[in-house]
């Protein structure tokens, strides 16, 4: 598990076939590797990948092809910088909220303009995707934890700080890109406990709209 902060940006060392898998070598940046071990998990542009080697500056990771079917991890060139989070501890500040690392699917910048300071990016989803996505609800995009400004059908904006843009591969963004989109979790766990038979939600033992709406978690009804 993750939480969408970024803690450090890295590059692509070097990308390789492997029997049909891809091998990644990442150099990791001011990331602090002092207490990784092989085995572990590092999110690299939201993806979650496991260590299998590593050094002081670097990591090296397989993509398998069901990564590579939902990522544009094939697509990485030498070079490309990555955002790069280690997985938390119990320890740590839930500072952006809990991701996965398993990124749902690839949206396209559609726009990017200046907003004072900050910078307002519009985002097109997967059709099948864009119904997870609500207005002041969470989001995670290569990797970094983002709240959601509006929404259009399955075009949704975003406001990114200057923090946030200098400290990820957010301020390369240029219209046409594709990105890693992962929803949250909790509305893929809502729909699937709405979607359960009638017959357990007869018997009270399911979750329905009625029992949301008593709870206060709708409104209107």
């Amino acid at each position: 598990m993750f939480t969408g902060i970024i803690e450090a940006v890295g590059e692509v060392a070097s990308a390789q076939d492997v029997g049909g898998d891809l091998r990644l070598t990442l150099a990791v940046g001011s990331l602090d590797m002092s207490d990784v071990q092989l085995g572990d998990s590092i999110a690299t542009n939201g993806v979650c990948l496991t260590v299998v080697d590593m050094d002081s500056a670097h990591f090296t990771a397989d993509v398998s092809q069901e990564s590579l079917a939902h990522t544009r991890l094939a697509q990485l060139q030498v070079g490309e910088a990555v955002n790069l989070e280690k997985a938390l501890l119990p320890t740590t500040r839930l500072g952006g909220h809990l991701v996965s690392g398993h990124v749902d699917g690839l949206g396209v910048v559609k726009s990017i303009a200046k907003d004072a300071r900050s910078v307002r990016i519009s985002i097109e989803a997967p059709q099948s995707l864009a119904r997870y996505i609500a207005h002041k609800g969470s989001v995670t995009i290569d990797g970094v934890s983002l709240t959601v400004n509006a929404v259009e059908n399955a075009v949704f904006s975003l406001n990114i700080v200057p923090h946030t843009a200098e400290s990820t591969i957010i301020r390369n963004y240029k219209a046409g890109d594709e990105v890693h989109i992962e929803v949250d979790m909790i509305a893929r766990y809502l729909e699937r406990l709405l979607s359960a038979p009638a017959s357990t939600a007869d018997s009270g033992e399911g979750v329905t709209l009625e029992l949301l709406a008593s709870a206060g978690y709708l409104r209107g009804r």
